[in-house]
């Protein structure tokens, strides 16, 4: 008989709770959980459809090996795994560990075994060439709390339930649903400010959705930071800053307000869009008001100067009287103690550290141990020592995540060695020697460690599995022990960790990520520090007690800074030279042949390159268009729905387009994700957006650079925001061209 089983949405970070519907160990559907504290029986769409991606056709299952005609066939756990494990060690013995890379996606991140297993596996084998999702995302939120802080995991959240003035620049959580913030039920949130008398106000360049719903002020793409320093030049200017607070606070104030002092909105509002007493009452009103906070997200860090901009929002919070204050923006706390000199010593190691180590092409810091992967190409391509010649990718598609997926292409047919961990064949793993099969999120149990401490609410949950794996999908974390065990005898760190496993489960005490997150569970807010808080939480109490989650306290906690900053006596450190010279790169080289500029957006429909397969979330078809303002789509003789092609400096897509008023002239908007070229084994998203160009997308990050001197140079971010772009008129000889060839020729704008 079908019974329902208490869990929740691993997607993104809201984290909402769900209820799964199961009979004979199969998943029947999702719905959302009425009685979880936070999201209150809300879930997006892409949360509900999930059980179609669980049970999905096209989904991969068992290991596949690629044969001598380059076809996927089904091999053995045991053949895959030896023949892997064979190439593996022969890569290693002839390159050492710098021969071996691997590149996870953003679903890893939402799986405890995932993340942390691989980052102890390539940490103690000692490769570089380590990649994620998060020099296409967030990578410089922790190079800015680096710089601010001394820690790279400080990460200050709005207090959603208390503030009176939120300013949301460049991001979008009606639909992305917060990012570097959980909030289940974030529109509510966002609401119930305006209806206790406070105001929300979003400056982007698009009225994005969030937008619609409160007071929008659009900005020019990618001038956040003149913004931004403008606010403070006000605030110095005219004497609002508390200067006794700000010493007591930070370091480093004169070198900003001398800083500052350069950029009144006079002077930037030419560039910025916005006029000079509109940013003059802003500061006053941030300063004014009780309880205000700014919030910014990818749409600030996508930048060229991303780190310096994200660090901005934190200054500006700062001599606002607004950081680390009720209704301003806050941080949360894990509650484990020692975090503070936990993460103190971290500093010292070289893997952990920002810029403890540097990039072989380009020679960028890494950022909490990754590489930019953006780079990822050139170190396959780039001969020499250290070159990459054996990857593992998991729940990741960097062919179309990561800017030119051509080059990427390229550089994979070079490999010794590409394996996959991954529940679809996509465009990045069609070109893999072996794909491994892994479970979904309703196949594993959880608790995710990252996320505690950016609830709005502090809260806790922890799931099990609700179904058995499907097929013979296995955790991504089994996957890397048997790695460890095949390299230990060559790699002596690897060897020490090996014989650690091997004892843990001699005595039946195997180390897994259910036994990691007890831990952290007993001993962080609310949890029992093994048996002396009695009736604290354990992982096993979470389950069994409050399976709906529970909130471990009301509000996030003022006066936290004490605990995080690890600068000498313990204040925020605002004048770090690294940061103050990416001033240099506020003033880009304008080219009169790219009018236009490029920004990202994300659909509610959609995560990343990953959902395009659910059959619910194609409902009433799909559409991939660059959007448009009418005066932009004029004055080039464009209407609704004609075919164009947009080209930077780097590349060339053609796709429709959506004429709009949401956006700002000069604008132009194009969902990322897209650009399935029938190389993935998804046959839905391989059909989805069809024109007579074909079907699948186009890939936007066709028209971003990779080259190292493009990047943002203190966190290796792709520039993403901003991209100056031309949109022309497809010719009909070319559409007829281009409709006849494989639809990649179309993305990669050959």
């Amino acid at each position: 008989m079908a019974e329902n089983k208490t869990t929740f949405c691993r997607i993104c970070e809201p984290l909402c709770g769900m209820i799964a519907t199961v009979e004979d160990g199969r998943l029947l559907s999702l719905r959302p959980d009425k009685e979880n504290p936070l999201s209150k029986g809300f879930a997006c769409p892409k949360g509900i459809a999930f059980s179609e991606i669980v049970n999905d056709p096209d989904r991969v299952l068992h290991p596949l090996r690629k044969n001598e005609f380059g076809e996927f066939e089904q091999v053995s756990w045991d053949t895959a795994m030896t023949e892997i494990t064979e190439k593996l060690a022969a890569v290693h013995k002839r390159d050492g560990a710098s021969g071996i890379g691997w590149y996870f996606g953003n679903p890893a991140t939402f799986s405890t075994g995932h993340t942390l297993w691989v980052a102890n596996f390539t940490t103690l084998l000692g490769t570089p060439h380590v990649y994620s999702a998060g020099s296409q995302d967030v990578n410089n939120r922790f190079v800015a709390s680096h710089f601010l802080y001394g820690t790279p995991v400080a990460a200050p959240i709005p207090d959603i339930n208390r503030v009176q003035f939120l300013v949301i620049i460049g991001a979008n959580p009606v639909v992305s649903h917060g990012s570097v913030m959980s909030s289940p039920r974030i529109r509510e949130g966002l609401t119930a400010i305006t209806k206790r008398g406070g105001r929300v106000l979003v400056i982007d360049p698009r009225r994005t959705e969030t937008a619609r719903e409160f007071d929008w002020q659009p900005i020019v793409p990618d001038t956040d930071a003149l913004l931004l320093l403008s606010l403070l030049h006000v605030m110095f200017d005219e004497k609002l800053a508390d200067d006794d607070r700000l010493r007591d606070q930070a370091t480093g104030v004169a070198a900003i307000k001398s800083l500052a002092a350069k950029y009144p909105p006079e002077l930037t509002s030419e560039r910025t869009g916005i006029d000079a007493d509109t940013v003059r009452d802003l500061a006053r009103t941030l300063v004014l008001t009780d309880r205000a906070a700014l919030y910014g997200r990818v749409g600030t860090s996508l930048g060229r100067t991303g780190t310096l901009t994200t660090a901005l929002l934190d200054i500006v919070n700062l001599v606002a009287g607004n950081l680390d204050t009720v209704g301003g923006s806050m941080f949360g706390d894990l509650g484990v103690p020692g975090q503070r000199a936990g993460v103190t010593a971290l500093q010292h190691v070289s893997n952990f550290a920002w810029n403890g180590r540097r990039s072989r092409v380009g020679g960028l810091p890494q950022v909490l141990g990754t590489a930019p992967a953006s780079l990822m190409a050139k170190e396959m391509l780039t001969p020499g020592k250290g070159q990459l010649k054996a990857l593992f990718v998991s729940a990741g598609n960097p062919v179309l995540s990561v800017p030119n997926g051509d080059e990427l292409v390229k550089a994979l047919g070079g490999l010794d060695l590409m394996v996959s961990l991954d529940f679809y064949q996509n465009e990045t793993n069609a070109h893999a020697d072996y794909i491994l099969p892994t479970t979904t999120m309703y196949e594993r149990a959880d608790f995710l460690i990252p996320f505690q401490p950016l609830f709005t609410t502090p809260f806790k949950q922890a799931t099990d599995a609700v179904i058995p794996p499907m097929g013979e999908a296995r955790e991504e974390w089994q996957i890397v022990n048997e790695l460890v065990g095949a390299l230990a005898p060559q790699a002596p760190a690897l060897r020490g960790l090996h014989l650690f496993n091997k004892l843990a489960d001699r005595i039946g005490k195997p180390w897994t990520p259910t036994r990691l997150s007890d831990l952290v569970v007993r001993l962080g807010t609310g949890g029992d520090r093994f048996g002396l808080r009695r009736g604290g939480l354990t992982f096993k109490r979470l389950l069994d007690k409050f399976p709906h989650g529970t909130i471990v306290a009301d509000h996030l906690e003022p006066g936290q800074l004490g605990k995080f900053v690890t600068h000498r006596h313990r204040r925020i450190r605002l004048d770090a030279p690294e940061l103050l010279a990416e001033i240099d790169r506020l003033d880009p080289d304008v080219d009169p042949s790219y009018p236009l500029r490029l920004i990202g957006m994300r659909e509610i429909r959609s995560e990343n390159s990953w959902q395009h397969n659910a059959p619910m979330l194609l409902r009433g078809g799909r559409a991939h268009t660059a959007r448009m303002h009418p005066a932009d789509a004029s004055a080039r003789g464009l209407d609704e729905g004609d075919l164009v092609t947009v080209t930077s400096r780097h590349g060339q897509i053609a796709l429709p387009i959506s004429v709009t008023d949401d956006i700002k002239p000069g604008v132009v908007a194009i969902p990322h994700g897209w650009g399935h070229n029938g190389t993935g084994g998804w046959t839905k998203a391989n059909d989805a957006a069809s024109t007579d160009l074909g079907s699948g997308g186009a890939n936007v990050n066709a028209l971003i650079s990779s080259d190292p001197e493009d990047l943002e140079r203190l966190a290796g971010m792709a520039n993403m925001t901003g991209v100056p772009i031309e949109v022309t008129p497809l010719e009909p000889s070319i559409r007829a061209h281009l409709a006849a060839q494989a639809p990649e020729l179309v993305d990669s704008g050959e």
